[in-house]
């Protein structure tokens, strides 16, 4: 009886040994197969991946524009989660996208504001960008407290659905500023405006 309860007792042991030893390996299986996020899907909260991509440079924290009374804060946002670009939480702000060129850098960088009256009858930091002309000048300063120039280039209206990759790149090798904002006729269905005005502008 004592050399059965013992071998039974071991058969139980490895029983639970093997079981442990399955579990893991199904653990370890897993955890391999499981997809990963495909990176082309921006993430829904993209404030940790902005601070990952610009902790290391000078970031620019105001918008100026003499000619149109502007002067406002800059959040630096990304990409919402259906992939456009990211756009300030209220009236007075503007946005960088700030997964693309900073301002003073080589390439386009791009600053969003919105345009209209707010429910409380505000109205909002870029209503009178559609009045700048070619030669007006736009300031970016950076935390650092370095003023940057540039100087308006030209005005350009997009229809909401159009290709407008020219906004977010250009092919020389100067440093562009492109504000963006909305224009046009209000759609309340659509809850967004029936055009797009983006100013052009380059590095003094």
């Amino acid at each position: 009886m004592k050399i059965l309860k013992r071998i039974s007792l071991r058969i139980l042991l490895i029983a639970i040994l093997g079981g442990a030893i399955f579990v893991l390996a199904l653990m370890v299986y897993f955890n391999f197969k499981q997809p990963v996020q495909n990176i082309a899907e921006p993430p829904a909260d993209t404030a940790s991946l902005v601070d990952k991509e610009v902790e290391n440079i000078n970031l620019p924290v105001r918008l100026k524009i003499p000619g149109i009374g502007v002067d406002a804060a800059i959040e630096s946002l990304g990409l919402t989660a259906a992939g456009s670009m990211d756009t300030p939480k209220g009236p007075d702000n503007v946005a960088w996208y700030a997964l693309g060129t900073r301002p003073g850098e080589q390439g386009s960088a791009v600053i969003a504001g919105h345009y209209g009256k707010w429910k409380n009858g505000q109205g909002s930091v870029f209503d009178d960008l559609h009045k700048l002309n070619k030669g007006d000048k736009l300031y970016i300063e950076d935390d650092k407290g370095m003023i940057i120039t540039f100087v308006v280039r030209e005005s350009r209206n997009y229809d909401p659905n159009a290709d407008a990759i020219e906004v977010f790149s250009s092919d020389d090798e100067r440093a562009h500023l492109n504000l963006i904002t909305c224009e046009g006729i209000w759609n309340k269905a659509e809850k967004s405006f029936s055009q797009r005005l983006v100013i052009f502008a380059d590095k003094e």
